[in-house]
């Protein structure tokens, strides 16, 4: 008890903090006690749906931290914390509303405020672009690792050792993300198939500059440059792609902007801090094919976000169920294996 408490004092902490600043707000905003609970409420509801459905995005961090040295994953609990809760739950939001809309960016910011259901509106209006940017990069980092002819270890058998062999074709990875944006494409809704196309090159671009990165420093720097600010980039650029559709989705919920950053901000701590306590206690080296499941469900969610582009509405709670039945069902296997 003593170990967790300290591994998760601080994400707990930050929740009680989280949770009070959104009674704050929403009892500004509304002027009531009960317009205030409402808001925690709304806070803690996100914070735990943010949390139970992204536990393969911490699954596949934990993978990646295990390689960087105590620097980088200083920077990854500080700086990576900081854009995950205001870059990507604040600022993200604003910058869509305000690119694709024609108002400045102060005028956004008052439509925040003023009129929050307009803005939500124009945010929602962006689905598509949004799918199919983080759909593809997701879609890059499920072949990525499924497509490795040198990988061993397979949960899913014939399947997985199919796709390891087929792996030997270098750019299959590329290819195959590619194949499926152009297969959607004709599908997606409102006739709005060349913007979604064009946001799923961009993903897929976003992707092989990341990995592009990491080759440079690879050969122009130290080997803890390398696997330091390229994994750590790669990290947060994940990390929004998993975010992109929580952000939209979490105005079902409430539509004000500060109690969205609170409550999705609640899961992204605690997503950092169980990334951690997977590291430091060798969970994946522990259970075979977790990483498996998690790439699985990361493979699940690009399809989520690709059928989501086509006017397919899919609740947030079903598709995160799918990842977690598929990482249960990984960690059944790794079990029995282990046994």
């Amino acid at each position: 008890m003593p170990s967790l408490l300290r591994r998760f004092g601080g994400s707990l902490a930050f929740t009680v903090l989280a949770l009070a600043a959104a009674y704050a707000v929403g009892h500004a905003f509304g002027g009531t006690v009960s317009a205030g609970l409402s808001a925690l409420f709304a806070a803690a509801i996100l914070g735990v749906l943010e949390t139970s459905l992204s536990f393969d995005n911490a699954v596949v961090n934990a993978r990646i931290l295990s390689d960087m040295d105590d620097f980088w994953r200083k920077m990854f609990l500080t700086v990576g914390i900081l854009v995950a809760v205001f870059g990507m739950r604040i600022v993200f939001p604003l910058v869509i509303v305000w690119a694709v809309g024609e108002h400045s960016f102060p005028q956004v910011l008052a439509l925040c405020w003023s009129d929050p259901h307009r803005f939500q509106e124009i945010l929602v209006s962006q689905h598509v672009q949004i799918a199919g940017f983080g759909g593809a990069f997701l879609w890059m980092v499920f072949f990525k690792f499924f497509l490795d002819h040198e990988k061993d270890v397979h949960w899913l058998g014939w399947l997985e050792r199919t796709l390891s062999r087929a792996g030997r074709m270098d750019t299959l990875w590329i290819a195959a993300t590619l194949v499926l944006a152009f297969v959607f494409r004709p599908l997606v809704e409102h006739g709005r198939g060349a913007e979604f196309l064009a946001s799923a090159v961009a993903g897929i671009l976003t992707c092989l500059l990341v990995e592009g990165l990491g080759a440079f420093f690879g050969e122009a720097g130290p080997g803890a440059i390398r696997t330091g600010l390229s994994a750590f980039l790669y990290l947060e650029v994940l990390d929004a792609s998993f975010s992109f559709d929580g952000v939209v989705g979490a105005f079902a919920i409430t539509d004000n902007l500060l109690v969205i950053a609170l409550g999705l901000g609640i899961g992204a701590v605690f997503v950092r801090s169980l990334t951690v306590f997977m590291v430091d206690t060798g969970t994946l080296a522990k259970f075979a094919y977790l990483e498996h499941g998690a790439f699985w469900a990361i493979g699940a969610l690009a399809l989520v976000l690709f059928v989501s582009a086509t006017g397919l509405e899919i609740p947030e709670v079903v598709s995160g169920s799918i990842g977690l039945v598929l990482i249960g069902l990984s960690l059944v296997s790794s079990v029995r294996e282990k046994r």
